[in-house]
């Protein structure tokens, strides 16, 4: 629900002020850790981060909620329910907010540390990925390529479709990805050899924190979806395009996603992201309606988020030149097909067991129009057609020395508008 927390409202730390990702209506939870020192909650604020470990130390927070929140890992903050962590909220909104006294103002400046100074961590222990595919362009791009007539499959708008990926191998934004090797195969070459991937692209996804479990047998109906759900980062799912082409069939993605994911290391939470609630967009003419397992009136009605998201990539080439990062494309959340609560009321619908801190990415977000396809797959056609950057460089797949970074900031009339924090990557040579 929208309440004072959204409202414009100034900080006393003067960097929150404006600031593109972290206002004071953002407050988005992580763990860091400083030079020396080990893993502890903290809540983003402007430039800098709220030490919860040493704002509990300092009184200016008690309770369970923020016992958990100020942990190294927040697994226990994710199972708080919206109750726990909307409470929370409301204590850190006080403290943060020029309103604050002068006396509890002080005490909580001792409390802060510069980001810049942090290192940043997975937030939580994830127990399970979950990569849906829930971005309907992605996946009318992607089979135009494999069959021009009949681009989805059959179930498509039936079924949230989704994988099971890698969990032990995501890591947060910053961390470098080596180029992977394994078996690839062209379509003029008679045999697979093994080798560094020759075709590494990125998946521009969105992350989706699982809060509330449910156990083995049990469902979660779609009323109550959203409920289970308690933040939200952007994730690189990275993918070797030439591996995945080769071992896909007939089981999908193997070696070509399991050698690294990426997330923005903030989770901004779903409170905070109330005034960007919007109805899903309406189905296609024809279109069959969801199963009733997949309907729900009132996630029809705001059950979709209206966050813009970017692609750039920065070159070796541009970096030596002093160039900015490029921006390669630029879509919507609303992009998505699916609502998060039905990609999580069908994850259960069979009574699979979902944990606080499993992570699902939404899929690929693009947009119809190519200025907004969020893969190099859909925007070079599967490499057969290069793109020209700014300096004259081309690429169809990423090249070694490459970042990507992706961006995303809700923004609305009357409400301050709130980031996630970069997601980026640099791509290192094969080991």
């Amino acid at each position: 629900m929208i309440d004072h927390t959204h409202e414009a409202a100034a900080s006393w730390v003067a960097s929150a002020n404006g600031h593109a990702d972290f206002p004071l209506q953002n407050l988005p939870h992580g763990v860091f850790s400083t030079a020396g020192g080990g893993r502890t909650g903290g809540v983003a604020i402007g430039d800098k981060i709220l030490d919860l470990a040493a704002a509990l130390s300092a009184g200016l927070l008690d309770g369970a909620e923020a016992e958990a929140a100020a942990a190294g890992s927040l697994n226990g903050f994710l199972a708080l329910g919206a109750a726990g962590r909307t409470a929370l909220r409301h204590r850190l909104f006080a403290l943060l907010s020029a309103e604050a006294a002068p006396a509890i103002q002080a005490r909580a400046a001792a409390c802060l540390v510069d980001a810049a100074d942090c290192a940043l961590h997975v937030p939580a222990a994830i127990g399970d990925y979950t990569d849906f595919f829930s971005g309907i362009h992605h996946a009318m791009n992607g089979g135009k390529l494999l069959r021009p007539d009949n681009p989805l499959m059959p179930n498509y708008k039936y079924v949230p479709v989704a994988y099971h990926g890698r969990a032990s191998s995501i890591r947060p934004s910053g961390h470098p990805v080596s180029r992977p090797n394994g078996q690839r195969k062209r379509p003029d070459e008679a045999a697979p050899s093994f080798g560094p991937c020759r075709n590494l692209d990125y998946e521009m996804e969105f992350g989706i924190w699982v809060g509330g479990a449910n156990a083995l047998g049990d469902t979660v109906p779609i009323a109550q979806a959203g409920e289970h759900i308690a933040g939200f980062c952007l994730l690189n799912d990275w993918s070797a395009r030439d591996i995945q082409t080769w071992e896909s069939a007939p089981l999908g993605p193997f070696l070509a996603k399991s050698f690294q994911t990426s997330i923005s290391p903030w989770i901004v939470t779903a409170e905070a992201l109330a005034p960007f609630r919007i109805p899903q967009p309406p189905r296609p003419n024809g279109d069959p309606a969801p199963l009733p397992h997949l309907f729900d009136a009132a996630d029809q009605a705001a059950g979709a988020l209206d966050i813009a998201v970017e692609v750039h990539i920065l070159t070796p080439q541009m970096r030596a030149a002093g160039l900015q990062p490029h921006r390669l494309s630029r879509a919507n959340t609303s992009d998505l097909y699916w609502t998060v609560a039905q990609m999580l009321a069908h994850h259960t619908s069979n009574g699979c067991n979902l944990s606080a801190g499993d992570l699902f990415g939404s899929g690929t977000i693009s947009a119809v129009e190519d200025t907004g396809w969020g893969s190099l797959q859909e925007l070079s056609l599967a490499g057969r057609r290069e793109l020209t950057l700014p300096n004259g460089e081309t690429r169809m797949f990423l090249a070694d020395g490459d970042e990507i970074t992706f961006r995303a900031h809700a923004a609305r009339d009357g409400y301050a508008t709130i980031g996630f924090g970069p997601c980026r990557g640099a791509v290192l040579p094969a080991q």
